[in-house]
């Protein structure tokens, strides 16, 4: 259903590596990212082994350079297809870990965070329908944070060092 492929030089030159399934551990297949093909699907993309570490979320195009798809640096340890989701949206986001403080339910994309929820940091949330990104600055820009449906007591449970989101939106329509 997704197919992406990894190559150590940019434009996609140098040894290559073809996935099409999630991958825990890529190091044993190249040392350093440059470039990437995703052929189809949406996938997330991990700077270390075990889904950790810097997340990029990338679709179906061309990526060059890893600057191309936001990346801090050449490292790629592991990888995850996003299973195709054609339901609804449904997240609350809180001002407070392990879902206290005020709540705000969302249903659709949010670019700015602070004009909607009036509060700068999302501390936990409960993902309730949708697959999301969260963004570190407005307008969907900085470190990305894929989260599916579950809940997310605090910000590290998404792989987040700290609790600044500014923005996030939904993934949809992309098979």
């Amino acid at each position: 259903m997704g197919k992406i492929i990894f190559y150590e030089d940019r434009n996609f030159q140098g040894r290559s590596y073809e996935c099409s399934s999630d991958c825990a551990d890529m190091h044993s297949y190249f040392s350093r990212c440059n470039s990437i093909r995703v052929d189809s699907g949406y996938w997330v993309v991990y700077e270390k082994p075990s889904y950790m570490g810097y997340q990029y979320i990338l679709n179906r195009g061309e990526y060059p350079d890893y600057q191309r798809w936001m990346g801090f640096n050449d490292c790629i340890g592991s990888c995850r297809l996003i299973p195709p989701y054609r339901g609804s949206y449904r997240v609350r986001v809180y001002e407070r870990p392990d879902f206290g403080g005020q709540m705000m339910e969302f249903t659709d994309d949010c670019p700015n965070v602070y004009d909607r929820f009036r509060y700068r940091d999302i501390f936990s949330c409960n993902v309730m329908e949708g697959y999301w990104i969260f963004y570190e600055h407005p307008n969907y820009r900085g470190r990305q944070y894929f989260l599916r449906p579950g809940e997310y007591r605090r910000f590290s449970d998404w792989g987040a060092l700290n609790s600044a989101i500014g923005s996030f939106r939904r993934i949809m329509d992309f098979y």
